[in-house]
This record gives C-alpha cells, sequence and structure tokens, in this order.
C-alpha cells in the first residue's frame, strides 16, 4: 500500500514521501484495513519501530476534528509534538509538566499532545476543548498497569469516551499477552503483529559465547588488559565492555541496560576507558558533545557525564537534568556517541534504536530482594536492537553465566510478555478519581459512580460486582477524610453525595485526598505556631503522597535526625506523632534540601552535599511549586492563614 493511496491532502502525502515514507509496513497497511482513516477504534500491538507514530498520524489527520495524542512521559511528550508540529498547515499544542499550557492554549489546536495526567485535570477543571476532540490517540497503552500512571489513563480514557461516545480512539501497544482485551474494552479491532523493519536476534552471552536464537553462535574475545576479574557483576561488566567493543569495531552503536543509576555511570565510566570514540572516529564531535553537556551545568553528575560523553560514551538515568538527556539522545541519534549505558527507564522513553542492545542486569532491587525484571520490560530494551535503513538486523544479548542460561532463555527469549492488568483497585488511586467523579459534578451517588467506572478496563475485569464493594469503600474513606458528605435528598435512606470544599479544592488542584488532607491538617498546625517559617511550608507539603521520596543513606540518618530535633519547633509533624519514621524523615531532608534552595544554595551545592540527582532536585522544584500552590488554595478553602506559605512558593 503507498502513502500516496491514502486519503491525506496532498501536503500532507508530499510531507511523508520527502522524508521516504513512500510504501506503508505491513502493520501500518493492516491499521488502515481495520479503518484508522474512516474514525474506526484500533488497537495496535506490534513491535517497537514498526510505525506506530505513522499510525496515529493517520488517524489523527483523518479525524472529522480536533485530536489528542496522550503520552506517558514527558520526553516522548516533546518528541510526538515536534513530528506533529512539522506536518504542514496544523497547528500543534503541547501540555505536559515541562509546559504548562493554559486552556486558552490548547483550544483551537488541531491536535494537542498531554501527558494523561494533564487531560484529567483539564477534564476536571471543564476545559472546553477536551469536548470537541474527535480522535485520541493513547500511547504505550499498556501502561494501564503502571502502578500511578496506569488509573489515571484508564480514567482519562473512559471519561472522553463518556463525554463523547462517537470519539475515535487509537491505541498503541507493545507487543502484551492480551491485546485482545484492551481491543475487546475499546470497542476496537486488534491489528497485532510480530512484523519488524530490521529482523532482530536475540541471544544469552555467557563468557566469550554467544548463543542466538536463530541457532547461529559468535565468539566476542574479552580482552584481558581490561578484564575486572572474578565473577558475578565484574564478570559481567567484562563481557558487556567486550559486546560493546565488538559493536563499535564493526561500525554500530551499543545500548548497554543495567539495574541502577550508579550502575550506569559506573559502567560508562568503565568503558570510557575503552578509546570507543577513537575506534568509532569520532573524537572531534565526541568532544564537542561533553562541552555541550557540561554547558548545562556544573554539578558532580553533570562533570563525569560530560567526561564520558567526551569518550564517546554516556549514562542515562531519571536523576540527571532534561537538558542533560536531552543533549544524550540528540548525540546518539546523530551518531556523535558509541554507547550509552541506561537503565530501563530509556526502553520505554525516546526513539534511539542502536545496532545492539546488551541488557546486562535482569534483575533489580524491588525494596526488599532481588526480583527478575517483567518480560515486557526485557522485550522493550530488546526492541531497540535494529536502525531502519542502517543496520542489516539488530542484536539484543543478555549477559547471563551458565547457571541462569536456562533461565535466561525461557523467561526472556522463549517466553511471552505478561499480561496487561488493571491497577485501579488500589484503594488510593481509587478515591482519588472517586472524589474527582463526585467533584466535577459527574456523580452524585454511588449508582452514578458506577456509571461513570462502568466504561474502564477496571470494570470489565472486576464485573459489577467487585467494582460495587470497591466503590463503596473508597466513598467511606471520603466522607470518613471529610472529603465528601452525604446529604439527604427524596425519601427516607436516600442521599447523595456532594463534595465538601476542602474536597473540591483537592480535586481541582490534582492532589491526592490523602495530600489534601495532610495539607489542611499541616496548615492549621502552622497557623497555631508562632515559628512557622518556609521549613515549615516545605515540611507540610513534603509530607504528603504526591511528593517525590528522597533517598536518605544510613550516613545521613543520624545528622537528618539531629536538623528536625533542632528545628522541631517550626515541624508541624513531632517524631513521635508520625506513621513512619523513616519516611517522615526523608519528607524532612527533602523540605531542608528546598529550604536551602531558595536560600541561595546552588544546584551544584545541593548535589553534592545530599547526594541527589540534578534531575533529582529539578523535580523536587517542581514539585514543590505545584503543592504550595495547592496548599494556598486549601489554605482560602478553609480560612486559615500561613504566610510562609505564598512567600516560599514565591522564592522557588
Amino acid at each position: 500500500m503507498r502513502v500516496r493511496d491514502l486519503p491525506l491532502s496532498a501536503s500532507h502525502t508530499d510531507h511523508f514521501v520527502e522524508r521516504g515514507i513512500r510504501e506503508l509496513y505491513p502493520p501500518q497497511a493492516a491499521a488502515v484495513d481495520a479503518g484508522v482513516c474512516e474514525g474506526s477504534n484500533v488497537v495496535a500491538a506490534i513491535p517497537t519501530a514498526s510505525g506506530k507514530t505513522f499510525i496515529a498520524q493517520l488517524g489523527l489527520l483523518t479525524a472529522d476534528g480536533p485530536g489528542l495524542y496522550v503520552c506517558p512521559l514527558r520526553a516522548l511528550a516533546r518528541e510526538k509534538y515536534e513530528s506533529f508540529a512539522a506536518l504542514p498547515g496544523l497547528d500543534v499544542g503541547i501540555s505536559t509538566g515541562d509546559f504548562a499550557a493554559s486552556e486558552g492554549d490548547l483550544a483551537g489546536n488541531d491536535i494537542v499532545v498531554a501527558t494523561s495526567e494533564k487531560v484529567d485535570s483539564a477534564i476536571r477543571n471543564g476545559a472546553s476543548w477536551v469536548d470537541e476532540l474527535a480522535c485520541v490517540v493513547v500511547d504505550e497503552v499498556h501502561l494501564l498497569d503502571a502502578e500511578r500512571r496506569g488509573p489515571t489513563l484508564e480514567v482519562t480514557l473512559a471519561t472522553l469516551r463518556r463525554k463523547n461516545p462517537d470519539i475515535q480512539v487509537v491505541a498503541l501497544s507493545a507487543t502484551v499477552d492480551n491485546p485482545e482485551a484492551i481491543a475487546a474494552w475499546l470497542d476496537a479491532t486488534l491489528v497485532e503483529s510480530d512484523w519488524r523493519p530490521v529482523d532482530l536476534r536475540t541471544g544469552v552471552a555467557v563468557g566469550e559465547s554467544i548463543a542466538f536464537d536463530d541457532g547461529t553462535a559468535r565468539e566476542v574475545p574479552i580482552d584481558e588488559s581490561a578484564r575486572e576479574g572474578g565473577r558475578g557483576d565484574h564478570a559481567d561488566t567484562d563481557v558487556t565492555a567486550a559486546l560493546v567493543g565488538d559493536t563499535v569495531d564493526e561500525g554500530g552503536q551499543c545500548l548497554a541496560f543495567v539495574r541502577s543509576r550508579a550502575e550506569a555511570a559506573s559502567l560508562a565510566q568503565r568503558l570510557a576507558a575503552d578509546g570507543l570514540a577513537e575506534r568509532m572516529g569520532i573524537e572531534a564531535t565526541a568532544a564537542a558533545v561533553g562541552d555541550e553537556a557540561a554547558a548545562v551545568d556544573g554539578t558532580v553528575t553533570g562533570r563525569q557525564l560530560a567526561d564520558c560523553l567526551r569518550s564517546g560514551v554516556a549514562f542515562h538515568h531519571a536523576g540527571l537534568r532534561s537538558g542533560h538527556r536531552a543533549v544524550v539522545e540528540s548525540a546518539f541519534r546523530d551518531r556523535k556517541l558509541a554507547c550509552i549505558c541506561a537503565t530501563p527507564t530509556l526502553a520505554a522513553g525516546v526513539n534511539v534504536p542502536a545496532r545492539r542492545v546488551v541488557v546486562r542486569d535482569q534483575k533489580r532491587y524491588s525494596g526488599s530482594a532481588m526480583e527478575w525484571l517483567p518480560t515486557l520490560e526485557v522485550h522493550q530494551m530488546c526492541g531497540r536492537a535494529g536502525r531502519p535503513g542502517l543496520d542489516p538486523h539488530g542484536e539484543a544479548v543478555l549477559v547471563g553465566d551458565p547457571d541462569t542460561r536456562d533461565d535466561l532463555v525461557e523467561r526472556y527469549i522463549e517466553g511471552e510478555p505478561e499480561a496487561v492488568e488493571s491497577t485501579l483497585a488500589d484503594p488510593a488511586s481509587l478515591r482519588t478519581h472517586v472524589l474527582s467523579a463526585i467533584a466535577t459534578g459527574f456523580a452524585e451517588t454511588e449508582s452514578e459512580i458506577l456509571d461513570v467506572f462502568e466504561g474502564t478496563f477496571y470494570a470489565r475485569e472486576a464485573g459489577a460486582g467487585g467494582l460495587a464493594d470497591a466503590v463503596a469503600a473508597a466513598v467511606d474513606d471520603l466522607v470518613s477524610a471529610e472529603m465528601v458528605r452525604r446529604e439527604t435528598a427524596g425519601g427516607v435512606g436516600d442521599y447523595r453525595l456532594v463534595a465538601t470544599p476542602v474536597g473540591e479544592t483537592t480535586s481541582k488542584q490534582y492532589v491526592r485526598p490523602e495530600t489534601g488532607e495532610r495539607i489542611v491538617d499541616g496548615l492549621r498546625t502552622a497557623a497555631a505556631m508562632s515559628d512557622a517559617r518556609t521549613l515549615t511550608a516545605f515540611e507540610l507539603i513534603c509530607d504528603t503522597p504526591d511528593m517525590q521520596d528522597t533517598y536518605l543513606g544510613n550516613e545521613e540518618r543520624a545528622e537528618m535526625y539531629r536538623f528536625a530535633r533542632a528545628n522541631a519547633g517550626a515541624l508541624t509533624t513531632g517524631m513521635h506523632e508520625t506513621g513512619d519514621f523513616e519516611e517522615w524523615l526523608e519528607s524532612v531532608k527533602t523540605a531542608r534540601i528546598l529550604d536551602e534552595w531558595i536560600g541561595g544554595a546552588t544546584a551544584e551545592e545541593l548535589v553534592e552535599a545530599y547526594r541527589i540527582g540534578p534531575g533529582d532536585l529539578d523535580s523536587r522544584i517542581e514539585r514543590a511549586e505545584w503543592l504550595l500552590s495547592a496548599a494556598e488554595a486549601l489554605a482560602d478553602t478553609v480560612g486559615v492563614s500561613v504566610p510562609s506559605v505564598p512567600r516560599a512558593r514565591s522564592r522557588l
């Protein structure tokens, strides 16, 4: 099937043809046959690099009205925004945490790119542009089973369909075990394929030997002069370094996945000594990339990254600043880098294909023990192997040993990815969305709440009885938290559910009910304090489920304990009042960092003093701005005055 045969405008057809898109890939042609250009709902469950974005564009460009592209990750949203904005004759808007677009900015656009959280917030606040949508594309729909993001994605999609039953839904997914269940939920035609534009072979490396799933084998010698020796991680690192070097010597680039941030940086520093820039012939360009990264900031992490980049290697994880991540991703796509050492988050993120993918670590620490990575996650890593038009094939190699070889083959090479399951049953998530349904006026009774959630994936899985029980428990919890009240209506025993002023503000400010409750308690305590400072404001918002935890190292614990005791008069929670002392102490650490930031401490000083990533600092500052804004709104709602809250917010 040719692009010129599609029902697109001449300008859009020319745009695609000029970029080399003339013939449709088989999955894309199947999506057209399924009606993606005719307003039909379609679920495309196909491998990475098989043309999902073009399927999305077909749905959006042929829709009879404005379209929405929902992304799970900000970096991915920015990438898709740039892709859509390049299409001629279209007005494209974006709304993520990095780009806080207003209602006016988004209204009137032909396409809006947004995270599911931003769409959910727009719905809660009655944004008019949401009601005008003709098509919604959901990228990475398999993330329905993500712990916090999944319920928001699920409810948002169900609400959009309930508000506009005629809206077209195009859902894009990696290969999962139950795509037919997702398609049935969305009343969609399933397009399922394992076709890839570049063949992929997957194998397990044990020592110097790789055994691939196509029956072939390969020897990759380990440089004895660079061998770290021993078994375990060191032996795995030796094998990984050999695999990366072998790829570079053959003119390719490599992605190496490891379990943690520290391991990503450590492996990159190890590979930087292997002369990869010289072996790839990119010494000058790699040096320039290093200088570009160094200009982002002068933190320890930034300096380490810049040094690695000058050697043709990078590390990539959530602790990096967005500017650093952008430098790494762009340089890799432009072949100015030989290898990226990354945590698994990169696999579900932006488009950075490579000749070979090496998965050194297949387990990670879950908080209590080392656990195997999900098969889907490893498949997404492996799917990054093979660059269309550049590589004859892609290779994905899992690093193992004689004891794990068979397990790796069975679990990740021969094994099927997990089924997608709803996580909306999580009580905290359900309370959040039940409150939203009541506060927005979508529902006034438990029966009406069930109607709102009837279109969720969870309702399809749990059945009417399971959903009813879960909703009843959520309503009881919200009444106890004084977020919702029952008002008598009609006959005996009849009542309607109404959001209290605190509940309504909590929902509109897009914070969890538990966060709203904690902030209100903290505000009332702070209002009665004689020593309420900016530290007070930060502590009351940091000790909430909506503020990310900040790791507290063993060496820091005693110092943070002393700090908390010395500043007890400025804290809204006493040491003896904490439900979880360790978590509270972590929140005190975050509050202290933020207070020192507005006091003039530099990012360089805070990163070094508190052993946090510069990206972590940025995310805490961003969340603090949001939560302090919510605290101001809640203070107005309950009629208390805590001047340190707006003062802290104005200085961030």
